[in-house]
């Protein structure tokens, strides 16, 4: 029997880029999928490639987005076995550039998106079922520019732990993945120009001992075993995923 047979999960985030091939690897497994995105032709796209994919246009920084995605997975699901809250973005800016709009728009989504998410959906997850969030390797990194998109990712860090804390009377478990850089669409949202997309790439490459940018599938496969009971002994932790930036 697949893993997931008859198990149900939320993926934020899931219209493309790790979200999309960890619910395809999910459903390959005998799961059903609830995913969430901002882009309605993206989501039909996901729907239409991954059988049985049910999704649903929401945005995470909306404060309003975790109320609607609970309800919507409670009527469809009842109950939860994991939740993946994927959903994020970069924005790159100098810090002395940097205006309030800016700051809300990212702490938005990537620190108070998941605060609300998990506060309305992990009441529905089964004990001994799963949360698994989004954090990157950035938050370790002084990155240029990087001021909002790392710090907020250290939040999630932060975020993760106390989860698991509070989670654990539940047996609940609360675990990170800590993506590199990764070749999906994490550019789409930045504001930077082609030019400057193409010199955060070389530049960002140079820094990754394997030498490449990682690949969606590579991420959801760690994503996949964190949500899984093989990670039935694992809370608390970090899961880095990235060819070797910051490891050595």
């Amino acid at each position: 029997m697949a893993q997931f047979t008859n198990k149900c999960f939320v993926i934020t985030g899931g219209s493309g880029g790790i979200g999309k091939a960890t619910a395809k690897r999910i459903t390959e497994e005998g799961g059903r999928v609830l995913v969430t995105g901002t882009n309605q032709d993206k989501l039909d796209t996901a729907v239409k490639e991954i059988e049985g994919l049910i999704a649903l246009k929401n945005d995470a920084g909306d404060p309003a987005a975790a109320e609607e995605l609970a309800a919507a997975a409670k009527e469809h699901f009842g109950q939860l076995d994991g939740v993946f809250l994927n959903a994020g973005y970069g924005m790159f800016v100098p810090h002395t550039e940097v205006t309030a709009e800016q700051f809300d728009q990212q702490y938005g989504v990537n620190v108070r998106g998941p605060i609300l998410h998990a506060k309305v959906l992990s009441p529905l997850v089964k004990e001994g079922g799963a949360l698994l969030l989004n954090t990157s390797v950035a938050q370790d990194l002084g990155m240029e520019g990087g001021v909002l998109y790392n710090s907020t990712k250290g939040a999630m860090r932060t975020i993760t732990r106390v989860l698991a804390r509070e989670l654990a009377p539940r047996k609940i478990r609360v675990n990170a993945v800590s993506p590199g850089p990764i070749g999906s669409d994490f550019f789409d949202r930045t504001g930077m120009d082609d030019q400057q997309q193409e010199q955060m790439t070389e530049q960002i490459k140079s820094q990754v001992p394997l030498g490449r940018f990682g690949e969606p599938e590579e991420i959801a496969s760690a994503a996949v075993f964190l949500l899984s009971t093989d990670a039935s002994y694992i809370t608390g932790a970090e899961l880095t995923v990235d060819g070797g930036m910051n490891q050595m």
